[in-house]
């Protein structure tokens, strides 16, 4: 079988990785819950390529997160369920429906996007689907990283006028909840010192949504920050002879200033 640009040589590929006794043993064992933490780790992977802005790195990273898509979508046609054209089928229905400034008859054209329509379709695709217990924010998905929900739900909540006006205000939310976590602690109780510790990550989240910023961007940028400036550490200290463990907290804070510095 050669490599091909057809989606169908792929959807073959996995067929055949997934057929008993002539496919591949470890494909034939998994499941949908296995094969999830491969698919977030591979969208985590694309956003990694796009942060580096190696895009021959994102071109092979954009071909492990489709396989993901294909991967589900064969499992749930060996069950019967449904195959790779309906999963296709159901977002070009979705992102048709979605955009009827785009795709839409020509009134739904001329009114453009206007505010909150975005809302109104959701809310009646969820009123086709007959349910009605939903509130307003239980389709964030649980699964997202927590920084991500938490400006998701903050984001949701702002569209239907739950929101401060401006920043200012959310520093004082903020130091209200620091000195909320400071008397958590001084009580010596875990349980309320990590949901005061959670209360705070969410007011930090909402004021870089003010401010413009995505708290797990920023967070992801001070991460590599943070794992250059400590390699910076471990070369110093291997040029003088020093393993990590060894040195002294002096030591190393002097090569991570120096680090800083540079």
């Amino acid at each position: 079988m050669t490599p091909s640009r057809d989606i169908s040589r792929l959807i073959e590929i996995m067929a055949a990785l997934r057929t008993p006794k002539t496919g591949c043993p470890w494909d034939l064992e998994q499941t949908y819950a296995t094969i999830a933490p491969y698919t977030i780790e591979e969208a985590y992977e694309v956003a990694e390529a796009i942060a580096q802005g190696d895009f021959n790195e994102l071109r092979v990273e954009l071909g492990d997160l489709f396989l993901q898509v294909v991967y589900h979508a064969r499992m749930a046609e060996e069950e019967g369920r449904f195959a790779f054209g309906d999963v296709v089928e159901a977002i070009t229905s979705k992102m048709i429906r979605r955009h009827p400034h785009v795709f839409g008859d020509e009134d739904a054209r001329a009114a453009g996007a206007a505010k909150g329509f975005w809302e109104k379709i959701k809310a009646g695709e969820k009123a086709e689907k007959g349910d009605k217990s939903q509130g307003h924010l239980d389709d964030v998905p649980l699964a997202l990283p927590a920084l991500t929900r938490a400006l998701k739900l903050q984001q949701k909540a702002a569209r239907v006028g739950f929101d401060w006006k401006d920043a200012s205000p959310i520093l004082d939310k903020i130091a209200e909840e620091i000195g909320e976590l400071r008397e958590a602690m001084e009580a010596g109780d875990a349980a309320h010192v990590a949901e005061e510790f959670g209360d705070t990550l969410f007011s930090l989240v909402n004021f870089g949504r003010h401010l413009g910023l995505d708290a797990e961007n920023a967070l992801r940028g001070t991460n590599d920050k943070f794992r250059h400036r400590f390699h910076a550490v471990e070369c110093g200290l291997a040029d003088k002879g020093v393993k990590l463990g060894e040195a002294t907290l002096e030591e190393m804070e002097a090569l991570w200033q120096a680090a800083k510095g540079r």
